[in-house]
């Protein structure tokens, strides 16, 4: 009995050692293409940092991130997962008809409250300005139906009701369950099954409703010719679940057919380009970011049109990544389109504006990004 313990301590400790000198030996990533997403760098050992236990949560990050072969024991996890018929891994459901959803628990609705205060005072600074708030639900909030047996969602219709009380008095609030209800039994997906984004369907129902808001005519379908981009796209939802057997997605593209070229200038990296797609994501795991090439703080996009024929000169975009396949539309209307992410943007958003003669802003977020993102606290400065 003490050698077949002896054993067991022996083979934990050596698994231990031997997971050890992986972890130090091995290169460390800074991005992973099966997750889509950036890994934690490394801790900083600063005071600051000790005392708001940011070390410690950065730290814990910092090894989840890096385990030896992490990605291998991901699909591990999920073949067994799936082996005992769980519906459930990772925080996503697989649900019917293919679709995978995102877990959407009951929020903090004082850290709404927090949020929609920054949104409230931001808009309260600019009162010259025409501001407009979308608020777009995710696809667990209005598929709920085809979530898995006894799989529970809290309605994102209470969440974006509560934000629109919140912010009806101070800007132009757009429910995106007005504007996308009424099209869900529509042949056409509005969300991508496997994503979680919605697809250029549904960034169209959202633009056909920010233009009329606007005052604008917003272009019919049979004026865009309609492109499939690629029909092997499996998403964040695929990505963060391992879930296998799915479908995967088809990305449409919507091309005006009399369409004005539109340079996309990102401040980031400095440069320019010719397009607002970028085809070599189409060979990647993260091809929504054919869409502006993926995510970045700060771009403009200048389109070709007559400014006798353009409905506004310049326009302001505060958003998240349900922007990116929203923005070409757009550019129908407005020849000069400024985008900020304000995940990324640690500017001033008040100067940028006054600096760029900015009088139209638009802000667009997702249900769930809006009401955990700290980062939209910026607002307030």
């Amino acid at each position: 009995m003490k050698k077949t313990n002896a054993a067991y301590v022996w083979g934990f400790t050596g698994s231990l050692l031997v997971m050890s000198v992986l972890f130090f030996s091995l290169p460390m990533q800074a991005f992973s293409d099966m997750e889509n997403r950036s890994l934690q760098g490394k801790p900083e050992l600063t005071w600051d940092n000790i005392w708001n236990k940011k070390f410690s949560e950065q730290t814990e990050s910092y090894i989840t991130d890096h385990f030896p072969y992490r990605d291998n024991w991901v699909s591990v996890k999920s073949a067994m997962e799936q082996l005992r018929l769980q519906q459930e891994n990772n925080g996503i459901y697989k649900g019917k008809d293919g679709y995978l959803f995102e877990k959407f628990d009951k929020p903090d609705f004082e850290q709404i409250d927090e949020l929609t205060a920054a949104v409230k005072a931001f808009a309260e600074a600019h009162p010259d300005a025409n501001m407009s708030f979308l608020l777009a639900p995710n696809s667990v909030g209005m598929y709920g139906k085809k979530l898995p047996w006894l799989a529970e969602a809290y309605p994102q219709t209470i969440v974006n009701g509560y934000v629109e009380k919140q912010l009806a008095d101070s800007l132009h609030f757009m429910n995106g369950f007005d504007i996308l209800k009424p099209h869900a039994a529509d042949e056409k997906p509005i969300y991508y099954r496997t994503d979680h984004h919605w697809t250029s369907y549904g960034a169209y129902l959202a633009y056909a409703s920010y233009a009329e808001q606007m005052g604008w005519a917003p272009l019919p379908e049979s004026e865009f010719r309609i492109e499939i981009a690629t029909t092997d796209f499996l998403g964040s939802y695929h990505t963060r679940s391992q879930f296998s057997g799915l479908k995967p997605d088809s990305i449409e593209v919507y091309k005006p057919l009399n369409e004005a070229s539109t340079q996309m200038y990102v401040a980031d990296s400095e440069e320019t380009f010719d397009s607002m797609y970028d085809a070599s994501y189409l060979e990647k795991k993260d091809k929504y970011s054919y869409f502006q090439g993926g995510v970045h703080a700060l771009m403009t996009l200048t389109t070709n049109i007559d400014p006798a024929y353009a409905d506004k000169e310049k326009l302001l975009v505060i958003k998240d990544s349900y922007a990116h396949s929203m923005l070409p539309f757009l550019t129908q209307h407005v020849s000069e389109i400024h985008v900020i992410d304000i995940r990324y943007y640690n500017g001033s958003i008040a100067d940028y504006m006054e600096q760029n003669g900015i009088k139209d802003v638009l802000l667009l977020f997702n249900t769930s990004t809006f009401i955990t993102e700290r980062n939209m606290l910026k607002l307030k400065y």
